[in-house]
């Protein structure tokens, strides 16, 4: 599903405005493995299987122009970029959380009903 443009998401409804924010396939796995702290590309890569190189840029890039996340670049060679939670990712932490104990609580049933 393509990302609404900020001047298109309805300015009275937060949670849509929310959700703009965090859409797409992988940015709420890349915000939760996050809290952990800092990781760099490749960590992230390794703990969100089946996501590509390009795909995990472009969610990066993303969640860093909405400040989501910072990310540091190193000068060094060869360089070194790390990413993190900004305050306002870690404000997301209650929420990220939430969904993992609904889904640890519910998705067994989910299972069990399409076996």
């Amino acid at each position: 599903m393509p990302r609404l443009p900020k001047d298109q998401v309805p300015a009275g409804c937060s949670v849509q405005r929310a959700l703009n924010l965090i859409d797409g396939k992988w940015k709420i796995v890349i915000l939760y493995k996050l809290l952990r702290g800092t990781l760099r590309f490749n960590e992230l890569r390794r703990l969100v299987p089946g996501v590509t190189q390009r795909m995990l840029t472009h969610q990066l890039r993303e969640l860093e122009a909405d400040g989501l996340i910072v990310r540091v670049v190193y000068a060094q060679v060869p360089p070194r970029v790390e990413y993190s939670l900004s305050a306002r990712g870690q404000s997301l932490e209650p929420v990220l959380m939430a969904l993992k104990h609904w889904g640890d609580t519910n998705l067994s049933s989910f299972d069990a009903e399409a076996a």
